[in-house]
């Protein structure tokens, strides 16, 4: 079922590392036309754009983060205040902003209306993802930390908008750090009571539209389960049993709470959206199914009670609309906003102001009001307006075929005022694995295309959005048939001609990480530097060190990834760290000191290995970061250093 997989992606995997296999065998298929559209559909420049400042690109923005109070009279956003991305409210009206809270050590990455009193938010302690929930009171200003308890992770379940001013579920691994229990909690008082204990495999509670918890799923490691009850008062009973292949994601119950809308793969290669009988878990209805890639998810209007409609990923997010108002609402913004895409992210109560992103490739662009009773649309930040779209470069939908047939999709950026040939390129595997790259503004990627550099991202087999058999054709592939897919991708720009066959670096994240690191270990000919930015090192290590509201799911790493006992030849043969030996490659690697995730181990154990054996590399260690560097001043720090790293060893004016 997808929540055992979407729990992963969103934790570990959000950014973790792959491996390749020592085979480089034969080259790839080529497929000639994307890169042509591509070359042609670049901008003419007469020279190239200016340098821009680093900071630029990785400087936090004006404002962020736009919603508003659920009587539409209140705008909240995100502002940076001592460095720090904190949160700022003004009247909807207009007028002057005061700053609600007083955050130092970190950002505030997300936050929550809860009535129009309060504002919840959450925050970890130095990258440790150990999240407590906050509450500021917007009348006394007194912040209040709701879940106090260290060494303990929260989560919110449902905010209960339309049940409770002051109420809301939420999780907490307080009994046992492996398994979150469910809990009501009063943001007015700290007051919490627990309503449904976990039993030892639930990963994720489901309320119906009273705010009841009505349906859970649990893995056992391998299978998993969809678990419902008629009220709160009633026991689980399991209704449907999946082995973890099979993606049962529901999504929420129908406006009557007598079915489940959801997305399922069963009996399908797609995923589709679909509706359950509670009851029995049989499939009732199928809603909507696009034939070439998953529907992620379903949206819906909570003051009309209608499905509006379904979200999916081809090159770039498209929407299968259900309710004739809401598509008009968004044709009406995509005419008054030319030139981007437009997303609706929050809206008031009566569905009467909305905010609305706009943004493309080239810009994080703006975010805006929209006054339905009006028609009018005001714009309310630009998020990066240092950055000016003319100068930065276009993200073009590329796709190659890999060695044994498989298409794999990706994105091609080209610096702007130089011909697509002979080019230094950045290959940049995204983290995950189980994620995917998508279309739309990139820091790092523009960075680096303003810097000269032509920058490949592919979804790999395993990238999700592709189907099951794709995603299936990456188990036990980490430094396999999964880095097989990136070299071939390298491949394929040699022989485009686009890119310098002795000026190609790879640079990932997490598995990007991994994979930055079996692409040095297992092809040491074919970079000429490489960037490891909190990768696995040591697949034995790797598995030892996972957070422990993870070992739920060990059984099925040990499926997807391999088992340390029973697969312990083919996790030595894709280690990075047991083949240091073979890397011949200039290596920058970049690690947080508190990692959940990747833990800082496997980064020492390959740099020790390096210097052992007198081979170049750079290290970078941030005392107070986690999974990636999140601190204004961090980002600086670290890309400052990649980019006199690639320009040493990639030459980009050359």
């Amino acid at each position: 079922m997808k929540p055992v997989l979407a729990l992963i992606t969103a934790a570990l995997f959000a950014s973790t590392g792959l491996a390749q296999s020592p085979s480089t065998s034969s080259s790839p298929t080529v497929s000639s036309s994307p890169v042509a559209a591509v070359a042609a559909a670049q901008p003419a420049a007469a020279a190239m754009p200016p340098k821009i400042p680093l900071r630029d690109f990785f400087k936090n923005p004006v404002s962020r983060s736009y919603d508003l109070s659920p009587d539409g009279a209140t705008l909240s956003f995100l502002q940076p205040w001592e460095s720090r991305m904190n949160i700022f409210i003004r009247p909807t009206a207009g007028g002057e902003a005061k700053r609600l809270t007083n955050e130092k050590d970190r950002d505030i990455r997300n936050y929550a209306w809860k009535g129009n009193k309060f504002i919840v938010y959450a925050m970890d302690d130095k990258g440790d993802e150990n999240f407590h929930l906050k509450r500021v009171d917007l009348k006394s200003g007194e912040v209040k930390d709701l879940t106090p308890f260290p060494k303990v992770r929260s989560d919110i379940i449902d905010d209960l908008a339309d049940v409770s001013e002051t109420d809301m579920l939420i999780t907490l691994n307080k009994r046992n750090p492996e398994v979150f229990d469910a809990f009501r909690l009063n943001v007015a008082t700290g007051e919490m009571k627990m309503v449904a204990q976990n039993p030892g495999k639930v990963d994720r509670w489901i309320t119906d539209h009273a705010g009841v918890i009505r349906a859970a799923t649990q893995t056992d490691g391998v299978n998993t389960s969809l678990l419902t009850r008629l009220d709160e008062k009633a026991p689980f009973k399991e209704v449907l049993k999946t082995n973890f292949r099979e993606s049962v994601s529901p999504q929420f119950y129908t406006f009557d709470n007598k079915s489940i809308y959801a997305t399922s793969n069963i009996g399908r290669d797609k995923a589709a959206v679909v509706t359950l009988d509670p009851s029995n878990g049989k499939e009732l209805k199928k809603i909507y199914e696009n034939p070439e890639v998953d529907v992620d998810a379903l949206a819906y209007s909570k003051k009309r009670k209608v499905v509006t409609f379904a979200a999916f990923d081809t090159w770039k997010t498209e929407r299968k609309f259900f309710d004739p108002q809401t598509e008009a609402m968004y044709k009406t913004l995509a005419g008054k906003l030319p030139g981007y895409e437009v997303e609706v992210v929050a809206n008031d109560k009566a569905e009467d102001k909305f905010i609305v992103m706009a943004s493309n490739d080239r810009s994080p662009g703006s975010r805006n009001l929209f006054d339905v009773k009006t028609g009018t649309l005001t714009k309310l930040v630009d998020v990066a307006p240092w950055l000016k779209e003319g100068e930065l470069a276009p993200m073009k939908p590329i796709e190659y075929q890999s060695r044994d047939g498989l298409t794999i999709h990706g994105y091609l950026t080209l610096p702007l005022g130089r011909e697509a040939k002979n080019l230094p390129v950045v290959i940049n595997p995204h983290g995950g694995p189980w994620a995917r790259d998508t279309w739309g503004f990139n820091p790092e990627v523009q960075f680096l295309a303003n810097r000269g550099y032509a920058v490949l991202q592919m979804n790999f087999r395993g990238s999700t959005g592709y189907g099951r058999k794709f995603w299936e054709a990456s188990f036990k592939q980490w430094g396999r048939s999964m880095q097989d897919d990136i070299t071939d991708g390298v491949q394929w720009l040699i022989k485009q001609g686009i890119a310098d066959p002795k000026r190609v670096a790879i640079y990932g994240g997490s598995y990007g990480g991994y994979a930055t690191l079996a692409g040095v270990t297992f092809t040491p000919d074919l970079y000429a530097a490489a960037v490891d930015y909190v990768g696995v090192a040591n697949m034995f290590t790797f598995m030892k060190t996972i957070p422990p509201y993870w070992k739920p799911f060990l059984d099925m790493f040990h499926e997807m990834v391999g088992d340390p006992e029973k697969d312990k030849a083919m996790m030595e043969a894709v280690s990075p760290v047991m083949h240091a030996d073979k890397i011949k490659t200039p290596l920058f690697v970049a690690q947080g000191a508190h990692d959940p995730r990747v833990n800082k181990d496997e980064s020492d154990q390959m740099v020790a290995a390096l210097k052992k054996r007198g081979v170049e590399v750079e290290y970078m260690v941030k005392d107070n970061e986690g999974h990636g560097f999140h601190n204004e001043e961090n980002r600086f720090d670290f890309y400052g250093a990649m980019e006199k790293f690639l320009e040493k060893y990639l030459k980009p004016a050359a």
